[in-house]
């Protein structure tokens, strides 16, 4: 049975992509995106009659971000997102994979999405896993994540970026190679797993080594998109509001840490549709902060130096350098971890803020250990468990020793 659903959410998941393709190269997005947010009864992912509308959703083109009326309906007037469409699923429901659909070219039609019923749930346990770097050598460590995975059943697995070896320097054979292989590996997992992009998910823009010219249609972070969906994204479980940011921004050829404006305006409009208190978390690449950089010492010598020359400003390189930014975005929302990667090891940093307490945590790399200094860092992943929105301060499960 479950190796029967699988198959189905993987050609869902390319028949989405397919379209997303003829999407880009097509016309410009249309003025106006609209369509039906239902409860699948019958989890054949079409809206047959007799299946209800569901209100209180929330569809997002990652720039703006609707809640669905009374029947489900929803409408964005004037689409300035980058080709995909997500759902947020309300209390009481999940979203039918993929909960992501290309946005049609004009007169496409209309995009519904389908949910199923979710049984409330006030504790659940989740994995924070990161940098996996998928190619055939290391597909054995992503197999060993997901024994981890089927041993605790989990509610689900984030994964933090550098999903896989390399799209930052590579033609598009091998870079699209690599993602096919996460894809494929990661579809095999008994519980849903959300991804973020990272620096090595950004398709060709070293292009004095890839080859690739910035106007190929999959460049950046459109290889991604075309596979795994929206680059920064939301969606709702247990009490608490899970966001994905897309950390990774480029200036040339370089990537460095930072959240764009148009991210910036999109979680304002997230979070406008969520209730101030609710627990957030964030789980992203590059971290928001971290101080593992200080242990592998500054770096001037490339290819990836400490600090960064955008425009006018030097800017640190390896955690998002407009992180005030960020945090000024949640206002009434309680951000109570911010998850991230890219540094390959498992470190946890809190703050106690005047009326809040943040903490920000790293995951270790799921490919294999790493060297920050004289330290040797594990290999390995963070079991959280969530009672009543609390989080609890996370298990290191180690991927390279009997736990």
């Amino acid at each position: 049975m479950l190796r029967g659903m699988l198959s189905v959410t993987r050609r869902l998941v390319l028949l989405a992509a397919t379209v997303f393709v003829a999407s880009w190269a097509g016309a410009a997005a249309p003025a106006r995106i609209a369509g039906t947010v239902f409860l699948d009864a019958n989890a054949n992912g079409r809206r047959d009659p007799g299946e209800p509308g569901v209100a209180g959703a929330r569809v997002s083109d990652q720039a703006e971000t609707v809640v669905s009326g009374p029947e489900g309906a929803w409408a964005i007037a004037a689409s300035r997102g980058h080709g995909v469409v997500f759902v947020g699923a309300p209390s009481g429901y999940r979203a039918r994979p993929p909960f992501w659909r290309a946005q049609p070219a004009e007169g496409g039609g209309a995009l519904d999405f389908a949910l199923e019923r979710q049984a409330p749930v006030s504790e659940f346990w989740f994995v924070h896993a990161s940098d996996t770097h998928a190619s055939p050598a290391s597909v054995d460590r992503i197999r060993a994540l997901r024994a981890l995975v089927e041993e605790r059943r989990p509610a689900f697995v984030l994964v933090t970026g550098d999903l896989v070896k390399d799209a930052l320097r590579v033609g598009e054979v091998e870079a699209a190679s690599y993602f096919d292989l996460y894809v494929g590996e990661t579809a095999r997992f008994p519980v849903p797993v959300w991804s973020v992009p990272g620096n090595h998910d950004t398709f060709g823009i070293e292009r004095e080594r890839s080859g690739v010219d910035g106007s190929h249609p999959l460049y950046g972070k459109r290889m991604y998109r075309q596979r795994l969906g929206p680059n920064y994204y939301s969606f709702d479980h247990g009490g608490v509001h899970f966001v994905a940011l897309d950390t990774v921004d480029v200036d040339d050829q370089w990537y460095y840490g930072h959240v764009d404006p148009a991210q910036l305006a999109w979680l304002e409009s997230d979070l406008a549709a969520v209730a101030p208190g609710t627990p957030v978390v964030t789980f992203n690449h590059i971290p928001l902060v971290s101080a593992v950089e200080p242990l592998a010492g500054y770096r001037d010598d490339p290819p990836a130096p400490t600090l960064i020359r955008v425009g006018d400003k030097t800017q640190f390189r390896h955690v998002v350098s407009n992180v005030g930014e960020v945090l000024a975005r949640f206002g009434r929302h309680a951000l109570v971890l911010a998850l991230g990667g890219h540094m390959h090891a498992r470190e946890s940093i809190r703050y106690e803020a005047e009326g809040s307490r943040i903490r920000f945590e790293q995951a270790a790399a799921v490919v294999g250990p790493s060297e920050a200094g004289t330290l040797r860092m594990r290999s390995g992943v963070t079991l959280y468990r969530v009672q009543d929105g609390g989080i609890d301060g996370g298990t290191f499960l180690p991927l390279d020793a009997k736990r």
